[in-house]
């Protein structure tokens, strides 16, 4: 991003941000900005409630010390949602992009049809608010990840895991419900997004996340942004580039066992077809993945899902097939996502600072913001419905 094409609001707004409180005189020596450009755009920053009067630190000096400003964070909230069968996650951030609540549900498996989903989600988002003490007319955007093709207006186009919101507008039954903008994107594009943003892949622009967990998909970042392709349907690869891995559906099949955890089990425990397995199930998933590498040319491969914790069984295995199977001399990092399974929610977050930039600050031009996770030992889970 380049600062200098910003405006002088977005500015000083970013500076107090990113950087702390900050005098006038402060702000402008630190912009290069004259001390008149720096006051009128604090004037109109206050105006939008972005800046306020920082607390006063009481100076030792003679003379009144000079007038602090700060970002006020707090006035009001930003949401992202991961809608999937077996759970859903829901974070809340500040306007610094700060995560103050981070909670898990039950997913919605459960539901009995598709406006049945919905209002379960609804009612989870309600509770994570209510819980936070946080007032619904303070929340200024929401961001939704779920399993499906989503098109660039939000609408499922079709969703193999949630059939019955094929074809829905889920984003405008979200934004009635609450009054403020709603995005919806997939789930595994989102989780790339995340990764990008905020994990594992934060010095790269050009990244493949792979999800290999009950399903194998992918999501691609090229030049810094997620991409859709022309029918949004980038990163539906699973039933094409690994044939005899998955079924038309995607969903990863056994024949060691009924899981993947009692595959790696089994094979940890010296069975013999397990491991036999596993090994050609890392050769064909490395097979895949160097047809996508050759194909993107990424700087970066990012394993995602359930499996890439399996460091010795999985991951290390991947990496030499990986290099045989390319057979270039070059090689491509091959590492392990960073967020887990909160990566999409926060992805999704990142989607609505990004779609909504205008409405959460009520200014143009005001980037995403740095978001900062709450630490793993804080997010909240919930039990069954």
């Amino acid at each position: 991003m380049n600062r200098s094409n910003l405006t002088i609001a977005v500015r000083v707004a970013l500076h107090v941000r990113d950087h702390g409180s900050a005098t006038v005189n402060e702000i402008a020596r630190n912009l290069e900005l004259s001390r008149t450009s720096v006051e009128n755009a604090v004037g109109t920053l206050t105006e939008l409630g972005l800046v306020v009067d920082a607390p006063s630190a009481g100076g030792r000096g003679a003379g009144r010390p000079a007038r602090r400003f700060t970002f006020e964070s707090g006035s009001a909230y930003v949401i992202g949602v991961d809608v999937g069968i077996a759970s859903v996650r829901v974070v809340v951030a500040d306007l610094r992009g700060d995560v103050v609540v981070q909670q898990s549900f039950a997913g919605v498996a459960g539901a009995r049809d598709g406006a049945a989903k919905l209002t379960a989600v609804v009612d989870d988002i309600r509770e994570v608010l209510a819980g936070a003490m946080i007032p619904t007319s303070r929340l200024r955007a929401i961001g939704v990840s779920l399993p499906g093709i989503v098109d660039d207006s939000g609408r499922v186009v079709t969703s193999v895991v949630i059939p019955e919101w094929s074809g829905i507008d889920i984003g405008a039954q979200l934004q009635a419900v609450f009054g403020c903008p709603v995005s919806v994107d997939n789930g595994v594009r989102l989780a790339a997004v995340a990764e990008h943003h905020l994990g594992v892949a934060q010095l790269v622009d050009d990244v493949l996340y792979l999800s290999v967990g009950n399903r194998i998909a992918m999501g691609l970042i090229i030049g810094g942004r997620p991409r859709r392709g022309i029918h949004n349907a980038a990163g539906d690869i699973g039933r094409l580039a690994f044939p005899g891995l998955v079924t038309q559906t995607g969903q990863l099949t056994w024949r060691s066992g009924q899981t993947a955890e009692e595959v790696f089990g089994l094979a940890r425990a010296g069975d013999a077809s397990a491991s036999a397995e596993l090994g050609d199930f890392v050769d064909q998933l490395a097979r895949g993945i160097a047809t996508l590498v050759l194909t993107v040319d990424p700087a970066m491969v990012v394993i995602g899902g359930g499996l890439s914790a399996a460091h010795e069984q999985f991951l290390d295995p991947l990496r030499a097939a990986l290099a045989a199977h390319i057979g270039l001399p070059f090689s491509v990092p091959l590492v392990e996502a960073r967020l887990g399974a909160e990566a999409a929610s926060h992805g999704a977050l990142v989607f609505a600072f990004r779609r909504h930039a205008s409405a959460i600050y009520n200014l143009d031009g005001m980037p995403v913001p740095p978001i900062t996770p709450l630490p793993a030992e804080v997010v909240v889970g919930a039990e069954s419905r």
